[in-house]
């Protein structure tokens, strides 16, 4: 694969000469306004309007992801009575996609600093299309096949999360860049709750869960082809250097001892991963959860036949849809707002979002022996405060990161946040439930309650990510301008002796 930028549609590929552009003693690299020779244009060649079609393009392809990735949680129940397996087995499906997920993050940030992007964004899509299609022609004697394959979905959607943010990233710049990324991550909600809603729609009136595998690699058709047609792939920082940049060589390991000196990444990091424990965990048993409440309070009896009620995908899909939309805005708005007033304002944001959704969480948990209207509304508030997040995060990595490593600082955020998150909190609390259930194996009661105490453990985690973004709090402004430093040809001398004094 050879390594390039392309300096538009109209105009040949230039291979690019990486040499070093500062001369600086602390190798931070990447960035520099000079030589000259080493410069590469792209004003004028990606105009405003291609840049808003190429964002319209990546929105829908994060659209179908997320819809993709919680899809088999919108007919899990389903899904159980099929292969007659058990919670913790069933929420190995979620952990070994996260897993080959999470472990692949970093070659495509690798790829993604160095290679062309768009090429290496439509190879996954390829393999996104072809692993999810054959996943729905599993049989019921083949559960391990189901596993792999769920596994190698993976694949296709690492190579893309890595690598689009990072493309918006050069693409626009200011406070429209936070505007492109919150609709961008805007469809983290949307996809996940369309994901349950269409999934469970699907196999409601199909008679059959296989067919909510089959729309999103259909759609994903079409997605490929915009891809294909639309995405253009600037250089790397061209928006910040108003469409130039300088490229120094570095290694892979000298980009990773760079961000692990960034104390706002790696702080906001862990915040993230706390906060992808939760979400994963909750994105995957909710529905499970309040159908067997349901059943517990006498309001359905419980599935004995696929395919089951779906009801409860139909209602949490909607409120994650609604509150993703929400959340977003008012996150995004807020930080607009206070973001030139008060310059850590993002991660107190997060902060706030984190710390204050957690007893939501855990009232929503409490009430569902008694009240499912009462807990749907404590989730919808939770769900909301979450959601402020989403589009801040993508922003706070891009502004403390300089461009030529943001892929990489992309892959080893997702890399750890999935490790450490949502890898494997679907399964730690389906082990915990299964564990649990041990005591009183055939009582439906305590099916309830087995799931319902490991699930108490996502408001505790909560809690601790939201210390993680006060944290972040202490050091943006900091690395924000070291970043700023950096990319103008400048080496942050303060920051050797403040690195050094922590």
């Amino acid at each position: 694969m050879e390594k390039e930028t392309s300096n538009g549609p109209t105009q040949p590929k230039e291979k690019l000469s990486l040499s070093s552009c500062m001369s600086a003693s602390y190798r931070y690299g990447s960035i520099s306004s000079q030589p000259e020779d080493n410069i590469i244009s792209s004003a004028e060649t990606i105009s405003p309007k291609r840049a808003y079609i190429a964002v319209a393009v990546l929105c829908y392809v994060n659209l179908l992801n997320y819809m993709d990735r919680y899809t088999i949680a919108g007919v899990l129940p389903s899904i159980q009575k099929y292969f007659l397996i058990s919670d913790s087995t069933s929420g190995l499906l979620q952990t070994v996609f996260i897993c080959s997920f999470m472990l692949l993050a970093p070659v495509f940030g690798y790829l993604g600093d160095r290679y062309n992007r768009k090429l290496i964004m439509v190879f996954g899509m390829i393999a996104w299309i072809a692993t999810t299609l054959s996943s729905s022609f599993v049989t019921e004697a083949y559960f391990w096949v189901l596993v792999l394959l769920r596994a190698l979905v993976g694949t296709g959607e690492a190579s893309y999360v890595t690598i689009a943010p990072t493309i918006i990233g050069d693409l626009f710049t200011g406070t429209k860049r936070t505007l492109m990324i919150s609709f961008f991550y805007i469809f983290i909600p949307v996809g996940s709750g369309l994901g349950y809603i269409v999934a469970a729609r699907i196999a409601s009136v199909t008679g059959d869960w296989r067919w909510a595998l089959r729309l999103n690699p259909i759609l994903g058709g079409l997605g490929l082809v915009l891809l294909v047609f639309l995405i253009p792939n600037p250089p790397r920082g061209a928006s910040e250097n108003q469409g130039a940049t300088c490229v120094e060589r570095t290694t892979y390991w000298e980009d990773v001892k760079y961000l692990l000196r960034n104390r706002s990444f790696v702080w906001s990091s862990l915040g993230v991963t706390a906060m992808a424990f939760v979400t994963g965990a909750l994105a995957f048993w909710t529905p499970t959860f309040l159908s067997r409440a349901r059943v517990l309070q006498g309001l359905t009896p419980a599935c004995s036949k696929e395919p089951c009620d779906p009801s409860d995908s139909y209602i949490f899909g909607g409120i994650t849809v609604g509150t993703g939309i929400v959340g977003v805005l008012i996150g995004t708005a807020i930080s607009r707002k206070l973001r030139n007033r008060v310059a850590n304002a993002d991660p107190l944001i997060c902060a706030v979002g984190m710390l204050s959704s957690s007893p939501c969480l855990f009232i929503a948990i409490i009430l569902a022996a008694s009240s499912i209207p009462g807990t749907y509304a404590c989730i919808g508030i939770g769900e909301t405060l979450l959601s402020l997040n989403w589009a801040i995060l993508a922003d706070i990595l891009l502004y403390v990161v300089i461009p030529t490593r943001r892929a990489t600082a992309e892959a080893l955020q997702i890399m750890v946040c999935h490790l450490l998150g949502d890898a494997g909190s679907p399964y730690l609390l389906g082990a915990i439930s299964d564990a649990l259930s041990k005591v009183k194996p055939d009582s439906p009661d305590w099916r309830f309650r087995s799931l319902e105490y490991s699930v108490l453990l996502c408001p505790f985690i909560g809690v601790l990510g939201g210390l993680f973004f006060l944290m972040t709090a202490l050091y943006i402004k900091a690395d924000r301008k070291a970043a700023e430093m950096l990319m103008k040809g400048e080496t942050p001398v303060q920051d050797e002796s403040t690195a050094d004094s922590t």
